[in-house]
C-alpha cells in the first residue's frame, strides 16, 4: 500500500537516493531540503512535492512542520535525515552550537510538531544515525553545546549518539500510542558529507582513496527504503538501532542508559520551547 513519506535532508545523497527509490516503488514523497536549487530539481524529477527549510533556523522548521500539518491529512513515515558535520564551533540565529542544534534540535522539534498527526497515522520515525556515535561521541547533559569540549568530530558524534537516544525515548513515550521508531547507520556512503567540516573526515571524504572504500548512495539509502517500506514489529522492531538492516552489536554505553535519554528529551523540549509529552 503506498505511503505518504517525507524526508529531510533529500535533496542531496542518501536523502536524495532514497526518495528515488520510494518514488519508484509507488509512494508519495515529500521532499525536503536547504537548498532551493537541489531540492527543486529532485522535486521536479520525481514530480514530488517539496518545501525549504535551514535546520539552523527554528523558526524555518516550526514554518514547516506548520505547513506539512496543514497539507497532509497522514503521514505514515517521517525520515529525519537532515544533518552533518561542520567547521569551527559556531552559533545558530537561535543560540544553539550549529552541529547540536541541526542534527538533533531540529528534528526533535519537527518531530513533536508533527506528533499528533503521526501517532493518528500509526507513522514511522526513521533517524539516519552514524558508527561516528560509538566511535566519537560523549554526551554531557550539563554542556550540550560542547562550551567545553568542542571538535567537530565530537560533535557530530554526540549528535549521532542523541539521534539513537530520541529514537529510544520516542518508542517508549509512543509506541503504545501506534507510533514506530528506528535510526539506523547507513556505512560511509561517497557523497558530499564533511564538506562544510574542518576535521579529518573532510580529508577522507575528499580523497580518492578514501572514497573507493565508500558505499553508492544508492546502497547507503538500503535501510532507509527498508525501514521506510517494511512493517515493524515485523521486519523491524521499534526503537532499535540498525546497522546493516540488523540490530548495531555494539553500541555506546550511553545507548542503554533509559535516563539520559529521559533527561535529554526534557532539555531538548526546555530548549526548543515544547511542553514536555
Amino acid at each position: 500500500m503506498p505511503k505518504t513519506i517525507v524526508i529531510t535532508g533529500a535533496s542531496d545523497g542518501i536523502g536524495a537516493a532514497g526518495a528515488r527509490q520510494l518514488h519508484k516503488d509507488g509512494h508519495q514523497v515529500v521532499v525536503v531540503g536547504r537548498s532551493p536549487e537541489k531540492t527543486l530539481a529532485v522535486a521536479k524529477e520525481l514530480g514530488a512535492d517539496h518545501f525549504l527549510a535551514d535546520f539552523a533556523r527554528l523558526d524555518e522548521v516550526r514554518g514547516l512542520a506548520a505547513r506539512l500539518n496543514e497539507t497532509y491529512g497522514r503521514i505514515d513515515v517521517l525520515v529525519n535525515n537532515a544533518g552533518g558535520i561542520f567547521g569551527d564551533r559556531a552559533k545558530t540565529a537561535d543560540g544553539f552550537e550549529k552541529t547540536f542544534q541541526i542534527n538533533h534540535l531540529a528534528p526533535f522539534l519537527l518531530t513533536n510538531l508533527l506528533i499528533d498527526k503521526l501517532v493518528s497515522s500509526h507513522a514511522s520515525v526513521i533517524q539516519t544515525s552514524s558508527s561516528g556515535a560509538r566511535l566519537f561521541g560523549k554526551l554531557d547533559l550539563d554542556d550540550l553545546d560542547h562550551d567545553s569540549d568542542f571538535t567537530p568530530q565530537r560533535a557530530y558524534g554526540t549528535a549521532k549518539l542523541e539521534n539513537i537516544l530520541f529514537t529510544k525515548e520516542l518508542h517508549r513515550r509512543f509506541h503504545t500510542q501506534g507510533l514506530s521508531a528506528a535510526a539506523f547507520h547507513p556505512g560511509a556512503v561517497a557523497t558530499s558529507f564533511a564538506t562544510e567540516s574542518d576535521s579529518f573526515m573532510k580529508r577522507i571524504y575528499n580523497s580518492r582513496i578514501g572514497r573507493s572504500f565508500m558505499v553508492t548512495p544508492e546502497k547507503g539509502a538500503d535501510q532507509l527504503v527498508w525501514l521506510a517500506e517494511s512493517a515493524p514489529g515485523t521486519a523491524w522492531e521499534s526503537g532499535t538501532y540498525y546497522e546493516k538492516r540488523r540490530p548495531a552489536r555494539r553500541n555506546h554505553s550511553q545507548t542503554l542508559d533509559a535516563d539520559v535519554a529521559r533527561v535529554l528529551w526534557e532539555r531538548s523540549a526546555q530548549l526548543v520551547g515544547q511542553q514536555i509529552s
